[in-house]
């Protein structure tokens, strides 16, 4: 049976990448980094990203790379413990070299978050979210 779930990113260079995401604050697994690839942890379940050169990413899914400038495949969703942390977030990816596509700001009425995309164009939502606040049925 499944063990455990991991994302693969293409990323035009790693390093790169993994300093980007390292000035956001994300951490990595040193011993599963090579020049063509990085192992980022996000959470406190450890949830593995897999960032791998194109070349490699390429050789791995024998087909084409979306071209994230015209369209996203996917949103990658991650959990803030606070409206601080979305924004600290938010203006650590700024600072990284990254692009804030929505700016920090209230959702629903429970709802906090924001959206940026990383040096390769993959958007990420962050979202801290007031389950008081939550409307009920």
């Amino acid at each position: 049976m499944t063990k455990q779930i991991w994302l693969n990113l293409p990323v035009k260079d790693a390093m790169k990448s993994k300093d980007f995401f390292s000035k956001i604050g994300f951490t990595f697994l040193e011993e599963r980094t090579t020049p063509d690839s990085a192992c980022m942890l996000i959470g406190q379940s450890n949830f593995v990203v897999m960032l791998f050169a194109e070349g490699m990413f390429k050789n791995f899914i024998k087909h084409e790379i979306t071209d994230t400038k015209q369209s996203s495949e996917f949103l990658i969703s991650i959990d803030a413990e606070s409206r601080e942390e979305v924004d600290a977030i938010a203006q650590n990816a700024k600072d990284a070299g990254g692009t804030v596509y929505a700016e920090p700001g209230e959702n629903q009425g429970w709802m906090y978050g924001c959206g940026f995309c990383d040096l390769d164009g993959h958007r990420w939502n962050v979202l801290y979210m007031d389950f008081s606040k939550m409307p009920q049925h």
